[in-house]
């Protein structure tokens, strides 16, 4: 007699209908996880709601994520998409947020899985899957609270198909006065070799560089990395012409934005890796860049109950 009880989960779906995604918690619920019956996947930790992994069909990981990155809710993680709010970088010059550290408070807390939604598929490559997470003033440390003394909740999802992958967050203001705040999803995308890399669909715009105090600048055709880069960019196109990243003229990355209208490119070379101590490998500079969709050159200003709602698109 066969023993079913180590059955693959994957082959536990009903008869007649078609392959479903599988969604799964592990590491003492601390993570959860999608998979497609394509095989694409998406990991999500729940400290941060930081996506840590994404993985096409051919198990090839999508995002670069440290080798030292912290990954039991001790610190942030080095690496994946870690979310930046309500604050990019530290604000010491504005009242509301100058207490807070650096990139906020949302990718060091702890968020709240409320559920999973799939899309009716009529065969495996049609399949979706979209994670909701939820963070509040209501589940925030007292600590925190005393920093940031607002009402709010967050509803932050992460969507999963064969083609790409989305995080959208909606901000809503559910206390009696304005809030402000900037918004960022810090992503790492994994390359093989930044040296070949040009990203383009940033001519032409405007940009703040903080590798060289903060200066004006303009882009003048595509942008390449041969030393530390740290810009904020207001593309030129506009959030939904996409910012494409290619290898050797071969597009890896192309990423569309909704209602996030600056773009951060950050790659940290030599000295600043060697100088992070959560950064390994030393030389992993060479195979990541992050192109990060966001609104953090000015403030967003949300009036009592209403909400923002921003996203990005990633296809690879």
């Amino acid at each position: 007699m066969v023993d079913r009880r180590n059955k693959p989960s994957a082959l536990a779906t009903t008869p007649g209908l078609p392959p479903q995604p599988q969604v799964n918690f592990s590491h003492g619920n601390s993570r959860v996880t999608a998979v497609l019956p394509t095989g694409d996947s998406v990991e999500i930790l729940l400290y941060g709601a930081t996506v840590i992994s994404w993985k096409n069909r051919f198990g090839v990981e999508k995002l670069w994520l440290s080798d030292a990155a912290k990954l039991d809710g001790s610190k942030a993680v080095r690496g994946g998409i870690p979310l930046v709010f309500p604050v990019f970088g530290t604000a010491p010059d504005h009242a509301a947020t100058s207490k807070l550290p650096q990139h906020g408070f949302a990718r060091n807390s702890r968020w709240e899985f409320l559920g999973k939604s799939s899309s009716e598929s009529t065969g495996p490559s049609d399949s979706s899957v979209k994670l909701d997470f939820g963070l509040s003033s209501a589940t925030l440390d007292d600590q925190v609270k005393s920093l940031w003394p607002y009402t709010f909740s967050i509803i932050y999802s992460v969507t999963l198909t064969p083609e790409n992958l989305s995080t959208s967050i909606v901000v809503t203001n559910d206390g009696d006065q304005p809030i402000e705040f900037q918004v960022l999803m810090h992503t790492y995308l994994r390359i093989s070799d930044i040296s070949k890399i040009q990203v383009t669909g940033l001519e032409d715009s405007e940009y703040i560089d903080k590798v060289d105090a903060a200066k004006a600048k303009k882009q003048s055709g595509a942008v390449t990395i041969a030393g530390e880069v740290d810009r904020v960019y207001t593309p030129a196109k506009g959030p939904s012409s996409p910012v494409v990243v290619a290898e050797e003229g071969e597009t890896v990355f192309s990423i569309v934005r909704d209602n996030l209208k600056d773009v951060v490119v950050w790659n940290p070379w030599t000295d600043k890796a060697a100088g992070m101590g959560d950064f390994e490998p030393k030389d992993g500079f060479k195979n990541m860049i992050c192109v990060e969709a966001g609104s953090v050159k000015d403030w967003i200003t949300l009036d009592p109950k209403d909400a923002f709602e921003g996203a990005q698109t990633i296809s690879d």
